[in-house]
Protein backbone atom coordinates (compact mmCIF):
# COMPACT_ATOMS: atom_id res chain seq x y z
CA UNK A 1 0.00 0.00 0.00
CA UNK A 2 1.20 3.27 -1.07
CA UNK A 3 3.08 5.37 2.01
CA UNK A 4 2.67 1.95 3.91
CA UNK A 5 5.17 1.86 7.05
CA UNK A 6 6.11 -0.76 9.86
CA UNK A 7 7.17 -1.19 13.00
CA UNK A 8 10.36 -2.60 13.88
CA UNK A 9 8.16 -5.83 14.91
CA UNK A 10 7.40 -5.84 11.78
CA UNK A 11 3.99 -4.88 12.37
CA UNK A 12 1.86 -2.70 9.90
CA UNK A 13 1.71 0.81 10.86
CA UNK A 14 -1.17 3.22 9.53
CA UNK A 15 -0.20 5.55 7.17
CA UNK A 16 -0.45 9.35 8.28
CA UNK A 17 -3.14 10.74 5.97
CA UNK A 18 -2.24 14.48 4.99
CA UNK A 19 -5.10 16.70 3.79
CA UNK A 20 -5.14 19.63 1.26
CA UNK A 21 -8.94 21.59 1.10
CA UNK A 22 -7.98 24.15 -1.72
CA UNK A 23 -9.96 27.63 -2.37
CA UNK A 24 -12.28 28.50 -4.41
CA UNK A 25 -14.87 30.87 -2.77
CA UNK A 26 -18.66 29.00 -2.55
CA UNK A 27 -17.38 26.43 -4.42
CA UNK A 28 -15.54 25.40 -1.48
CA UNK A 29 -18.27 23.84 0.16
CA UNK A 30 -17.94 20.75 -2.08
CA UNK A 31 -15.15 20.11 0.72
CA UNK A 32 -17.77 19.33 3.03
CA UNK A 33 -19.30 16.69 1.05
CA UNK A 34 -15.45 15.18 1.02
CA UNK A 35 -14.74 15.41 4.33
CA UNK A 36 -18.06 13.12 4.80
CA UNK A 37 -16.56 10.51 3.23
CA UNK A 38 -13.50 10.44 5.80
CA UNK A 39 -16.24 10.02 8.59
CA UNK A 40 -17.75 7.12 6.90
CA UNK A 41 -15.26 5.76 6.84
CA UNK A 42 -14.05 6.48 10.39
CA UNK A 43 -10.37 7.69 8.31
CA UNK A 44 -9.25 11.07 10.64
CA UNK A 45 -6.66 12.78 8.89
CA UNK A 46 -3.04 13.62 10.52
CA UNK A 47 -2.82 16.99 9.21
CA UNK A 48 -5.29 19.41 6.94
CA UNK A 49 -3.52 22.54 5.16
CA UNK A 50 -6.21 24.64 4.00
CA UNK A 51 -6.31 27.69 1.82
CA UNK A 52 -9.19 30.63 2.32
CA UNK A 53 -12.26 28.18 1.81
CA UNK A 54 -10.54 25.06 2.72
CA UNK A 55 -9.27 27.05 5.80
CA UNK A 56 -12.18 27.50 6.56
CA UNK A 57 -14.15 24.15 5.99
CA UNK A 58 -10.63 22.42 7.62
CA UNK A 59 -10.75 24.86 10.64
CA UNK A 60 -14.29 23.51 11.32
CA UNK A 61 -13.53 19.92 10.69
CA UNK A 62 -10.04 19.85 13.00
CA UNK A 63 -12.14 21.80 16.12
CA UNK A 64 -14.30 18.64 15.91
CA UNK A 65 -16.97 19.74 13.94
CA UNK A 66 -18.54 16.10 12.08
CA UNK A 67 -18.67 16.85 8.50
CA UNK A 68 -22.85 16.56 8.57
CA UNK A 69 -23.02 19.80 11.22
CA UNK A 70 -20.47 21.79 8.90
CA UNK A 71 -23.08 20.76 6.20
CA UNK A 72 -25.75 22.13 8.32
CA UNK A 73 -24.05 25.53 9.03
CA UNK A 74 -23.67 26.08 5.38
CA UNK A 75 -26.95 24.53 4.20
CA UNK A 76 -29.02 26.37 6.91
CA UNK A 77 -27.52 30.07 5.87
CA UNK A 78 -30.49 32.00 3.80
CA UNK A 79 -28.83 34.79 1.40
CA UNK A 80 -30.49 37.23 4.16
CA UNK A 81 -28.31 35.57 6.53
CA UNK A 82 -25.33 36.18 4.51
CA UNK A 83 -26.08 39.73 4.38
CA UNK A 84 -26.39 40.37 8.11
CA UNK A 85 -22.86 38.84 7.93
CA UNK A 86 -21.48 41.97 5.53
CA UNK A 87 -19.54 44.88 7.38
CA UNK A 88 -19.34 47.39 4.85
CA UNK A 89 -15.73 49.22 4.81
CA UNK A 90 -15.57 52.69 5.60
CA UNK A 91 -14.83 54.80 2.15
CA UNK A 92 -11.41 54.70 1.32
CA UNK A 93 -10.43 51.51 3.19
CA UNK A 94 -8.50 48.01 1.13
CA UNK A 95 -11.61 45.98 0.97
CA UNK A 96 -15.48 46.05 0.56
CA UNK A 97 -16.11 44.42 3.58
CA UNK A 98 -14.01 44.76 7.19
CA UNK A 99 -14.43 41.11 8.00
CA UNK A 100 -15.26 41.34 11.55
CA UNK A 101 -18.84 40.08 11.47
CA UNK A 102 -17.28 37.00 9.74
CA UNK A 103 -14.73 36.19 12.30
CA UNK A 104 -17.42 36.48 15.14
CA UNK A 105 -19.45 33.59 12.30
CA UNK A 106 -16.05 31.45 13.08
CA UNK A 107 -15.86 32.27 16.61
CA UNK A 108 -20.28 31.25 17.13
CA UNK A 109 -19.11 27.67 15.46
CA UNK A 110 -15.37 26.89 17.75
CA UNK A 111 -15.01 29.75 20.15
CA UNK A 112 -11.89 31.42 20.61
CA UNK A 113 -9.45 27.61 19.69
CA UNK A 114 -5.86 28.04 19.34
CA UNK A 115 -4.37 25.42 17.16
CA UNK A 116 -3.25 23.56 20.31
CA UNK A 117 -6.89 23.46 21.35
CA UNK A 118 -7.76 21.34 17.70
CA UNK A 119 -8.25 17.74 17.28
CA UNK A 120 -6.54 17.56 14.15
CA UNK A 121 -3.31 19.48 13.49
CA UNK A 122 -4.38 22.27 11.39
CA UNK A 123 -2.04 24.80 8.97
CA UNK A 124 -3.59 27.80 7.49
CA UNK A 125 -2.52 29.41 4.00
CA UNK A 126 -1.71 33.36 3.77
CA UNK A 127 -0.34 35.44 2.40
CA UNK A 128 1.90 38.38 3.06
CA UNK A 129 0.74 41.15 0.74
CA UNK A 130 4.03 43.30 0.69
CA UNK A 131 6.73 40.46 0.58
CA UNK A 132 4.97 38.49 -1.58
CA UNK A 133 5.09 35.60 0.48
CA UNK A 134 3.62 32.19 2.07
CA UNK A 135 2.35 32.80 5.38
CA UNK A 136 1.57 29.27 7.27
CA UNK A 137 -0.25 29.62 10.45
CA UNK A 138 0.58 26.93 12.75
CA UNK A 139 0.05 28.41 16.17
CA UNK A 140 -2.35 31.11 17.61
CA UNK A 141 -5.66 31.90 17.18
CA UNK A 142 -7.86 29.46 14.60
CA UNK A 143 -10.37 32.58 13.60
CA UNK A 144 -7.98 34.97 13.03
CA UNK A 145 -5.98 32.71 10.66
CA UNK A 146 -8.96 31.89 8.75
CA UNK A 147 -9.93 35.46 8.82
CA UNK A 148 -6.55 36.06 7.02
CA UNK A 149 -6.32 33.09 4.59
CA UNK A 150 -10.19 34.02 3.40
CA UNK A 151 -9.33 37.78 2.45
CA UNK A 152 -9.97 38.20 -1.02
CA UNK A 153 -8.28 40.78 -2.57
CA UNK A 154 -10.79 43.92 -2.99
CA UNK A 155 -13.87 41.67 -0.96
CA UNK A 156 -11.97 41.56 2.46
CA UNK A 157 -10.05 44.04 3.69
CA UNK A 158 -6.84 42.98 4.76
CA UNK A 159 -5.65 41.65 7.92
CA UNK A 160 -2.44 43.26 9.92
CA UNK A 161 -1.07 40.36 11.88
CA UNK A 162 2.10 40.33 13.58
CA UNK A 163 3.83 43.68 11.52
CA UNK A 164 2.33 42.35 8.58
CA UNK A 165 0.03 42.73 5.66
CA UNK A 166 -2.00 39.21 4.86
CA UNK A 167 -4.48 38.80 2.23
CA UNK A 168 -5.90 35.26 0.57
CA UNK A 169 -3.54 32.35 0.41
CA UNK A 170 -4.57 31.75 -3.21
CA UNK A 171 -2.63 34.12 -3.90
CA UNK A 172 0.36 31.85 -3.30
CA UNK A 173 -0.49 28.47 -2.72
CA UNK A 174 -4.43 27.63 -3.42
CA UNK A 175 -3.81 24.08 -3.29
CA UNK A 176 -1.18 23.45 -0.15
CA UNK A 177 -0.80 19.80 -0.94
CA UNK A 178 2.93 20.57 -0.65
CA UNK A 179 2.07 21.71 3.14
CA UNK A 180 0.33 18.37 3.95
CA UNK A 181 3.14 16.38 2.56
CA UNK A 182 5.58 17.80 4.88
CA UNK A 183 3.76 15.93 7.36
CA UNK A 184 2.24 12.89 6.14
CA UNK A 185 2.48 9.66 4.16
CA UNK A 186 -0.38 9.69 2.13
CA UNK A 187 -2.25 12.97 0.58
CA UNK A 188 -5.34 13.87 -0.66
CA UNK A 189 -5.83 16.76 -2.17
CA UNK A 190 -9.30 18.73 -3.34
CA UNK A 191 -9.00 20.94 -6.31
CA UNK A 192 -12.03 23.19 -6.35
CA UNK A 193 -11.10 25.56 -8.47
CA UNK A 194 -13.92 24.26 -11.16
CA UNK A 195 -14.74 25.24 -14.48
CA UNK A 196 -16.53 28.54 -15.71
CA UNK A 197 -18.62 28.56 -19.19
CA UNK A 198 -19.89 32.04 -20.46
CA UNK A 199 -23.52 32.07 -20.25
CA UNK A 200 -23.61 34.45 -24.05
CA UNK A 201 -21.55 32.62 -25.77
CA UNK A 202 -17.11 33.17 -25.71
CA UNK A 203 -17.72 36.43 -26.97
CA UNK A 204 -19.46 37.47 -24.40
CA UNK A 205 -17.86 40.39 -21.52
CA UNK A 206 -17.78 40.01 -18.11
CA UNK A 207 -18.69 42.71 -15.46
CA UNK A 208 -16.12 44.32 -13.70
CA UNK A 209 -17.05 42.61 -10.63
CA UNK A 210 -17.12 39.44 -12.26
CA UNK A 211 -13.88 40.55 -14.24
CA UNK A 212 -11.88 40.82 -11.05
CA UNK A 213 -12.73 37.63 -9.23
CA UNK A 214 -12.60 35.36 -12.64
CA UNK A 215 -8.88 36.37 -12.58
CA UNK A 216 -8.21 36.13 -9.48
CA UNK A 217 -9.36 32.39 -9.78
CA UNK A 218 -7.77 31.74 -13.20
CA UNK A 219 -4.14 32.64 -11.43
CA UNK A 220 -5.45 30.46 -8.52
CA UNK A 221 -6.20 27.29 -11.11
CA UNK A 222 -2.82 28.13 -12.65
CA UNK A 223 -1.05 27.79 -9.35
CA UNK A 224 -2.75 24.68 -8.20
CA UNK A 225 -2.00 23.03 -11.36
CA UNK A 226 1.65 23.65 -10.30
CA UNK A 227 1.36 22.35 -6.97
CA UNK A 228 -0.18 19.23 -8.16
CA UNK A 229 2.97 18.34 -10.40
CA UNK A 230 5.51 19.54 -7.59
CA UNK A 231 3.95 17.84 -4.62
CA UNK A 232 1.99 15.21 -6.39
CA UNK A 233 -0.94 13.97 -3.98
CA UNK A 234 -1.55 10.21 -3.64
CA UNK A 235 -5.38 11.04 -4.31
CA UNK A 236 -6.71 13.93 -6.50
CA UNK A 237 -10.08 14.93 -6.53
CA UNK A 238 -11.35 17.73 -8.98
CA UNK A 239 -14.78 18.01 -9.06
CA UNK A 240 -16.78 19.45 -12.17
CA UNK A 241 -17.77 22.47 -10.62
CA UNK A 242 -19.59 25.06 -13.81
CA UNK A 243 -20.01 28.61 -13.24
CA UNK A 244 -20.62 28.83 -9.37
CA UNK A 245 -20.08 32.36 -8.42
CA UNK A 246 -17.58 33.08 -5.44
CA UNK A 247 -19.92 34.58 -3.31
CA UNK A 248 -22.61 32.24 -4.02
CA UNK A 249 -22.94 30.63 -0.78
CA UNK A 250 -26.43 30.14 -0.35
CA UNK A 251 -25.90 27.66 -3.12
CA UNK A 252 -24.79 25.73 -0.56
CA UNK A 253 -27.00 22.48 -0.49
CA UNK A 254 -26.40 22.57 -4.96
CA UNK A 255 -22.65 22.60 -4.12
CA UNK A 256 -22.51 20.09 -2.03
CA UNK A 257 -24.70 17.57 -3.38
CA UNK A 258 -23.35 18.44 -7.16
CA UNK A 259 -20.53 16.53 -6.06
CA UNK A 260 -21.70 12.69 -5.24
CA UNK A 261 -19.65 11.10 -8.07
CA UNK A 262 -16.83 12.19 -7.20
CA UNK A 263 -17.19 11.88 -3.44
CA UNK A 264 -17.83 8.26 -4.07
CA UNK A 265 -14.37 7.61 -5.85
CA UNK A 266 -12.91 9.24 -3.36
CA UNK A 267 -14.67 6.80 -0.85
CA UNK A 268 -13.42 3.93 -2.92
CA UNK A 269 -9.70 5.32 -3.07
CA UNK A 270 -10.24 5.30 0.57
CA UNK A 271 -11.26 2.37 1.44
CA UNK A 272 -8.00 0.50 1.99
CA UNK A 273 -7.46 2.68 4.61
CA UNK A 274 -10.57 2.00 6.40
Amino acid sequence: MPGMKHTRAGKRADPKIGLALGGGGAKGLSHIAFLKVFDELGIRPSVIAGTSIGALIGAFYAAGLPAVRIETIFTGLSLLDMTAMVDPALRGGSGLIRGKKFTSFVRGHIGHASFADLHIPLRVIATDFWKRSQVVFRAGDVADAVRASVSIPGILEPVSHDGRVLIDGGAVNPLPCDIARRESDFVVAIDVSGEKEPEGGQSEKPNIFESILSTFQIMEASMAERAIATARPDILIKPRLKNIRVMEFYRAEEIIGGVEAEARRLKRKLGAFA
